[in-house]
């Protein structure tokens, strides 16, 4: 499996395109730049085969409509932040409008614990809301790899003090990612790449979680 990351948007947004051997590719938070992500989904003559939303705001799907068009496949996003996720309410001026609804859009209903095998890819879905009420991240069991969306970042945790956060229900989340082998290298949503051993000991929101 390989992993290509690639940094867009005028929030930063981690986009990261994952490749099967065989060609096949996952396209995780494809935010903004839609053109730029597309460029080496075309160069690679990559098959895409999924859209991973690790959460609804606009800042990590305003790209997806774009590049559902050109290549179409299931979008994986959680039901509590599809309501919104294409609405008025995600707009956020003068950064964003509200993110275009790609047409036809095949979406996957996905809950805590499912796995899912999307062509030889195969991940496990760990729901961890407070960032926003439908936030999940997903854990590719046999690389020991998390993508956490803004759940969990180097160093810090998905902010609560938006539409839909809750710092309490952000804990819970938190414990379960705590729970997770220690090896688990960590892609978060922004920012470096980390591992569930080092938050758990530096990472001042992870103190006093235990697994």
């Amino acid at each position: 499996m390989n992993i290509q990351n690639i940094v867009v948007g005028a929030f930063e947004v981690n986009c990261f395109i994952i490749t099967s051997d065989s060609g096949y590719a996952l396209i995780i938070d494809p935010g903004s730049e839609a053109v730029n992500i597309d460029q080496i989904i075309s160069s690679k003559k990559l098959m895409v085969s999924g859209y991973l939303l690790t959460h609804g705001h606009m800042d990590h799907i305003s790209g997806l409509s774009e590049l559902h068009a050109k290549h179409p496949a299931p979008v994986y996003i959680h039901q509590a932040d599809l309501k919104w996720a294409f609405t008025a309410e995600n707009a956020m001026p003068p950064f964003y409008p509200a993110p275009d609804k790609p047409t036809q859009m095949q979406t996957i209903d996905i809950e805590d614990g499912q796995v899912h095998s999307v062509n030889d890819l195969e991940f496990k879905i760990i729901t961890t809301p407070g960032h926003t009420p439908g936030g999940v991240c997903y854990y590719f069991v046999k690389q020991s790899i998390l993508f956490s969306g803004d759940t969990l970042f180097s160093g810090s945790v998905g902010r609560t003090d938006i539409n839909g956060g809750n710092t309490n229900i952000l804990a819970k989340s938190l414990k379960k990612l705590v729970a997770l082998p220690e090896d688990t290298v960590v892609y978060a949503g922004h920012g470096p790449a980390t591992t569930i051993s080092k938050e758990k000991r530096t990472n001042y929101f992870l103190r006093g979680q235990n697994s």
